[in-house]
């Protein structure tokens, strides 16, 4: 499946429901979708995004997913049976994360904490270190488990997947969400 930079270019603006259902532990945060992922309304589900890899890798889910062409059933229902969910701290698609403002990062912190206390998982996990910096006033944050809980879950703050951020890999993102992952008791399906 491929689009036309006008084709996704129409999506701008627009959302992605949040990928969420009962027994949630870990509740992953993208920044915001991206045009690819809201066209096909699959959260990371640009073709270059290490996200799903990264899951599979960690033993966060028994199969490599592929959102690229829209999130199958079956995948959908395997990530809630697992007991993850998928969310963003700013619902509006965009290019590029960097097309945000801080006040649109701050309104997405309240909603996200919001969110999380609606969802209640036991981790929030926001992928993406300068956009937690900015959505929740943490200018020296840095990578890990973070002191403060958000909407009364503990907080992970991890490396974003995008293939903008090159000098990860997914071996890398796979080491830092287990440490998400096995906080909020999700098993490691590597075992």
């Amino acid at each position: 499946m491929g689009f036309t930079r006008a084709e996704l270019l129409a999506f701008a603006g627009t959302t992605v429901p949040d990928l969420v259902g009962p027994g949630c532990r870990l509740l992953i945060s993208g920044i915001n979708p991206g045009l690819w992922t809201a066209a096909t309304g699959a959260h990371f589900g640009h073709p270059g995004n290490r996200f799903y890899p990264a899951l599979y890798e960690a033993g966060i889910t028994g199969h490599l997913i592929d959102a690229s062409g829209g999130m199958r059933d079956a995948d959908r229902a395997a990530l809630i049976e697992a007991g993850i969910g998928i969310t963003n701290v700013v619902a509006r698609a965009t290019a590029k994360a960097s097309e945000l403002d801080e006040s649109e990062l701050l309104v997405g912190g309240e909603k996200l904490a919001a969110t999380t206390e609606h969802v209640g998982p036991t981790v929030l996990a926001i992928l993406g270190v300068t956009a937690y910096r900015t959505a929740f006033g943490r200018r020296k944050a840095t990578v890990g488990e973070q002191e403060e809980q958000i909407g009364g879950a503990r907080l992970w703050v991890l490396p974003n997947p995008s293939g903008l951020n090159a000098h990860e890999t997914v071996a890398s993102l796979a080491s830092a969400y287990r440490g998400g992952a096995d906080a909020a008791g999700i098993p490691d399906l590597r075992r």
